[in-house]
């Protein structure tokens, strides 16, 4: 899995960027005054915490050791546990863990810290659904590439609320069904804060509103994997049904959000995206999304200057939509992807839209591996010779389509990005299809079904700065007018102010 830019493009035009070096310093995010949201910085003003055990709460003392495991065991279904100040720890072995039991609640007093010492792999495990951990650090463990360190095993329904988990390896926080994430710190782990992953491809219903995602992917996955597409702030995979609102995701080693394969009705609203190394937002091989009110800042500096350096001629944008989009018969809460009323200030280039010709069902092109689309239920009958014809050909491809960008605002001041070209441009493209042999998506098709046959739309935004627009291929790059002007008819009603961008 991952985003899947696409091999074959040619790596031709020089970027002119003025930095290229991989470890250029990015920008650090600082809320900006003209955003009309306030950010989520609950990391740096934590919740002072349950001052005190609630009638009938467990007390949990810090200086036994595996204290918090040992009276989740002892006690039934349901109880609350209040965890007095200090550093509580487990069992000097990589597997020791709490496992809750069915409706526990965990409470952390002011100062309370579950650490694991760099020694114990996972904090809470276990399939017990509805546990609540409220006003408590958990830090220091070691859970294992993809793996997560609370909620290891993916149970339903668990509140994390007020929390801090920071400086884990792996995934701070692992996701279930109706799991719900609230005015929580999820700062400086390995890979993820959180991997909304569960096997089955189950999670519904999942909430994550009002938290602090900073730092992340502190290990560097990407580079230690190259292509993993295994990092970000958040990934999801497979969520149906997401709100992700009023967040301040930033600096974060990569990609803030990232939605991969198979998601489904999201909206991702009221947010701060600032800072990320990467795309403020990638929503790949996915479906039907809202994407609005956003303040998206300073995003993509560290990768865009990277790729573009290297000669890629690729316009990657800081919110990039690949093979994604909207689908009426795969039920949501709306029937495309809208994104309006963000505004986009001084990103690495703006909104990318791509579908990548040779990547669709059972295609050996396809990162996503062994999924298939929300349409087509056996991967193998994605093959000739069913898939030259309908039904299979339209729905074993993930498409890029119904896409709706409107009443936005998009800034770029290339002074600040210190960037001469490549970090100012809009997209909507794909690759030339040449793989596999019997793929019927060869050529052209996809570049001309993307640009002009699927319905996705510019219109009505405003344009501050020297902006530039890529249609069908990365060679196509196009001023405003024939942006707007015959054939491709984008941004009726848009306004473009050059020199206004600085």
């Amino acid at each position: 899995m991952g985003v899947a830019a696409p091999l074959v493009l040619a790596l031709l035009a020089v970027a002119g960027c003025e930095s290229t070096s991989d470890d250029a310093a990015g920008p650090t995010a600082t809320p900006s005054s003209s955003t009309d949201r306030s950010p989520a910085r609950v990391c740096d003003r934590p919740a002072a915490g349950t001052t005190g055990p609630p009638a009938g709460a467990v007390a949990v003392d810090p200086t036994v050791v595996n204290d918090l495991a040992a009276k989740t065991r002892d006690n039934p279904p349901r109880t609350t546990f209040w965890l007095r100040p200090g550093t509580h720890r487990l069992e000097r072995h990589r597997y020791a863990q709490v496992m809750p039991k069915q409706g526990n609640t965990y409470l952390g007093a002011p100062g309370a810290v579950l650490d694991g010492g760099k020694t114990n792999q996972y904090a809470f495990g276990g399939t017990a659904p509805d546990v609540t951990l409220r006003d408590l650090t958990v830090q220091g463990f070691r859970a294992p590439h993809n793996e997560g360190v609370v909620n290891h095993d993916s149970a339903d329904g668990w509140v994390i609320e007020r929390a801090t988990i920071q400086r884990n390896a792996g995934a701070g926080l692992m996701a279930g069904a109706r799991q719900q994430v609230r005015d929580s710190c999820l700062r400086e782990n390995g890979q993820y804060g959180m991997n909304a992953y569960k096997a089955g491809d189950s999670i519904r219903g999942l909430v994550v509103e009002g938290n602090e995602v900073t730092g992340n992917n502190t290990d560097d996955w990407e580079r230690r994997k190259p292509g993993c597409g295994c990092t970000a702030g958040i990934k999801f995979w497979a969520v149906n049904g997401a709100d992700i609102r009023g967040n301040w995701v930033h600096d974060n080693r990569g990609t803030g959000l990232w939605a991969d394969t198979n998601n489904n009705d999201f909206r991702i609203e009221d947010n701060a995206l600032e800072a990320n190394d990467g795309a403020a937002l990638i929503y790949e091989t996915s479906y039907n999304a809202v994407i609005r009110n956003n303040a998206i800042r300073r995003n993509n500096w560290v990768e865009g200057r990277r790729a573009a350096g290297g000669g890629d001629d690729f316009p990657y944008g800081t919110l990039y939509l690949s093979e994604s989009g909207g689908e009426p018969r795969v039920r949501a809460r709306t029937d495309k992807i809208e994104i309006y009323r963000n505004r986009l200030e001084d990103n690495w280039s703006g909104i990318t839209l791509f579908e990548n010709a040779d990547r669709f069902c059972n295609s050996p092109a396809n990162t996503s591996t062994g999924d298939c689309t929300l349409l087509v239920e056996r991967t193998d009958r994605c093959a000739r010779p069913g898939i030259a014809s309908a039904p299979l050909f339209a729905d074993c491809r993930w498409k890029t389509q119904r896409v709706d960008i409107h009443d936005n605002r998009f800034v770029v001041d290339k002074a600040a990005l210190k960037c001469r070209e490549m970090c100012d441009r809009m997209a909507v493209l794909a690759n030339y299809g040449t793989y596999p042999d019997w793929s019927p998506y060869q050529g052209q098709r996809v570049a001309k079904a993307i640009t002009w046959g699927q319905r996705n739309r510019w219109h009505d935004n405003v344009y501050l700065g020297p902006w530039k627009f890529v249609a069908h291929d990365p060679s196509r790059v196009l001023g405003f007018g024939q942006w707007r002007g015959e054939p491709y008819g984008q941004d009726a009603g848009s306004t473009l102010d050059a020199g206004a961008g600085g």
